[in-house]
């Protein structure tokens, strides 16, 4: 909200200290490319704040041709235009016509004086509220009221709110473009900035996912189940930080950008949480496989006989093992790899026991290999069980993107149709009192603006801005595919390769 604060009454001089307002468009340009008949202040009504004029120490009676006025009425006829094309009308109206054609809203009050007598008015900042004038207070409280009331936060071009870090990036972004004897662009810094802005968005959002996974995953989870649920939770909750950081990813590189790195780190999680699992399941395996691992080594097995107690004393371990594993997601391969340690000795043991016959030998043989055969299979499935995982959770990641993106871009669209509609609606008013007045040439001219208006409107509520977001979305999603997929056919290599 602009208020121009001015002394007296509405009159020329006032008008004549707006001159920055009629000089706007050599200062700065809302688009890079505008075609040299194209009116600026078209451009320029659709995000110009609302304008509030207030008169201080206004002496007037608000009256018009002997009829009351409010105050809104008073500012409008200052801003009436005069017919004509002479150049003392042409500088008449030009400061007024800015004014009617930037500001897509205007609001006028008018203050009496705070004081009545002349010494109290010299020592304004020491009179107390009480011992102002009635009507000034009342006016000041409707003002203020107005204020904050209908005051709206600054918004981009879309109705992306302004956040003091962007107002600061805004202003070196012009800055930098004086300088170097540019006209500053509405449009081009608003490009820049959301470059800025979507960068500081995925790292806030990355952060965000790395902080929340190491502080909720205990290693190891008991389950690939629990450590799942939990990158779901951290992974909309950064999704979530993102899309109220980031605006205009129009192809949405930077929304991809986020995928791919809460993606290697999801995978980093995962690997580290598989590792733990190993390195917890190893030290069980050690500690309830000691008194086997002794006899083994003092040879307690190589007697008549000793094959059996192998059996029944390693049968014995993997219970114990079993029952003492509270974080298991790599029970099974860690048995694995022990089992497959001891078949040598176990085949060796086997082989010495002379209360075995032949046949008894090789029956225990093949039983050994289709044990081994059969708890490589439960590997097996646990791994493949891993990698289905992590494809749900790959796909339910994709969902939550594309989810919470229709529910961004609804909203953004529903702010992009208040502005558009808020510009028209005030354009229609424009034109109605520009007819109303005679001028109808300027009615015209504005005939083209609001046709442009009323198709930007039909374009903004048509569904083909959700397909195409989804779409290159989409097509940023699939680059995590290959290495999922590449992991599945590694995997059924390796178990074919096993069984044949």
């Amino acid at each position: 909200m602009f208020v121009y604060n001015s002394m007296g009454t509405i009159d020329q001089n006032a008008l004549d200290k707006l001159h920055y307002v009629t000089e706007l468009t050599e200062c700065i340009k809302v688009k890079s490319c505008n075609s040299k008949d194209e009116d600026d202040s078209f451009h320029f009504s659709r995000f110009f704040p609302a304008f509030v004029w207030t008169v201080r120490d206004f002496i007037l009676e608000l009256k018009l041709d002997g009829h009351p006025i409010t105050e809104n009425e008073y500012l409008e006829h200052a801003l009436q235009l005069r017919p004509g094309y002479g150049a003392k009308v042409q500088k008449y109206n030009f400061p007024r016509q800015c004014i009617r054609s930037y500001f897509p809203s205007r609001k006028c009050f008018v203050f009496e004086r705070p004081v009545s007598c002349v010494e109290k008015l010299r020592k304004l900042e020491e009179v107390s509220e009480n011992e102002l004038e009635t009507s000034f207070v009342k006016q000041a409280k409707e003002f203020c009221h107005y204020v904050f009331e209908t005051a709206k936060t600054k918004t981009l071009h879309g109705g992306h709110n302004v956040t003091g870090t962007l107002l600061g990036n805004l202003a070196v972004t012009y800055v930098d473009a004086i300088r170097s004897g540019a006209v500053p662009c509405l449009e081009n810094a608003v490009v820049a900035l959301a470059q800025i802005e979507n960068s500081a968005a995925v790292r806030q959002a990355h952060e965000h996912y790395m902080k929340e996974m190491e502080r909720l995953v205990k290693f190891p989870t008991a389950t690939i189940e629990e450590f799942s649920e939990l990158h779901a939770v951290c992974g909309k909750e950064a999704i979530q930080v993102f899309m109220n950081r980031s605006f205009k990813d129009d192809d949405r590189t930077h929304q991809g950008e986020l995928m791919r790195v809460i993606n290697l780190s999801y995978e980093n999680f995962r690997q580290k949480n598989e590792q733990e699992s190993a390195n917890l399941c190893t030290k069980v395996i050690t500690d309830v496989s000691k008194t086997l691992e002794e006899r083994i080594t003092m040879g307690y097995y190589s007697k008549s006989g000793g094959y059996r107690c192998f059996i029944e004393d390693q049968e014995k371990m993997i219970k114990d093992y079993k029952a003492s594993i509270v974080k298991g997601i790599k029970l099974e391969d860690v048995l694995n790899d022990f089992l497959k340690e001891k078949e040598i000795i176990a085949q060796t043991i086997l082989l010495a026991d002379n209360t075995l016959t032949e046949k008894e030998k090789q029956i225990e043989a093949e039983r050994i290999k289709a044990e081994a055969t059969q708890q490589e299979m439960k590997v097996m499935e646990k791994n493949q069980e891993a990698l289905q995982q992590m494809v749900v959770d790959q796909e339910r990641s994709y969902q939550e993107n594309v989810q919470q993106l229709m529910e961004k871009m609804e909203v953004d669209r529903g702010k992009l149709l208040e502005e558009q509609k808020r510009v028209l609606a005030q354009k229609l008013k424009e034109q109605e009192t520009l007819l109303k007045s005679g001028f109808d040439e300027q009615a015209d001219r504005m005939e083209a603006q609001i046709r442009d208006l009323r198709r930007d409107l039909d374009q903004t509520q048509s569904s083909s801005w959700l397909s195409d977001a989804l779409d290159a979305l989409g097509t940023v999603a699939t680059c995590f595919l290959p290495g999922i997929v590449g992991k599945g056919i590694g995997l059924a290599t390796k178990l074919f390769s096993r069984l044949f």
